[in-house]
C-alpha cells in the first residue's frame, strides 16, 4: 500500500481517515483529511455527526489568532446526509450535494446534522496568502 503522506497520488475513503473528537469539534468527529493527506496548499477536513448534533462549531474566522485561521474563507460541502447551517443568523437548508461558501471571516458560520451519517468537508485557506497549517491541528497529538 502507497503512504498517502508521499505518494504522488492516493485516494481513501473518509471513514478510514484518523479522527480528532477534542472540545472544539462539536458533537461530532472530524476526520483529519489534511493530516492525512499531508497538504500543504489548504486546510481540509472532513466532520461527521447524527442527526441533532452540532457538526460545525459556532466560529468566525476574523481574528482568530488562537487557532490561526485568520481571514480564511471557508468551503462546506456536504457529502451525505442533511446539515442546517446558520451563517450571519441565517439559516441554510442543506442536503447531501450542497455547497456552503463563505467568503467573509467575519461572518458568524455553524451546522447541525439534520440526519444520521452527515459528513461534512470543510475547505479552508486565506486568499493571496502561503497556506500555513493552524496551530488548532498542530495541537492535536498524531
Amino acid at each position: 500500500m502507497t503512504d498517502a503522506r508521499t505518494a504522488p497520488y492516493a485516494a481513501a475513503r473518509i471513514a478510514d481517515i484518523a479522527t480528532y473528537t477534542g472540545d472544539d469539534s462539536g458533537d461530532g468527529t472530524f476526520h483529519l483529511v489534511r493530516r492525512h493527506f499531508d497538504i500543504q496548499s489548504f486546510g481540509v477536513n472532513a466532520a461527521m455527526a447524527d442527526a441533532g448534533a452540532t457538526i460545525i462549531t459556532e466560529h468566525d474566522e476574523r481574528d482568530d489568532t488562537d487557532y490561526g485561521t485568520e481571514g480564511h474563507e471557508e468551503l462546506f460541502t456536504v457529502v451525505s446526509g442533511h446539515a442546517v447551517f446558520t451563517v450571519d443568523g441565517t439559516d441554510l437548508d442543506a442536503p447531501a450535494g450542497t455547497l456552503v461558501f463563505v467568503r467573509d471571516p467575519a461572518l458568524q458560520r455553524s451546522a447541525r446534522a439534520v440526519a444520521d451519517g452527515t459528513v461534512i468537508l470543510a475547505a479552508g485557506a486565506r486568499p493571496g496568502a502561503p497556506y500555513a497549517v493552524s496551530r488548532w491541528e498542530q495541537a492535536i497529538p498524531d
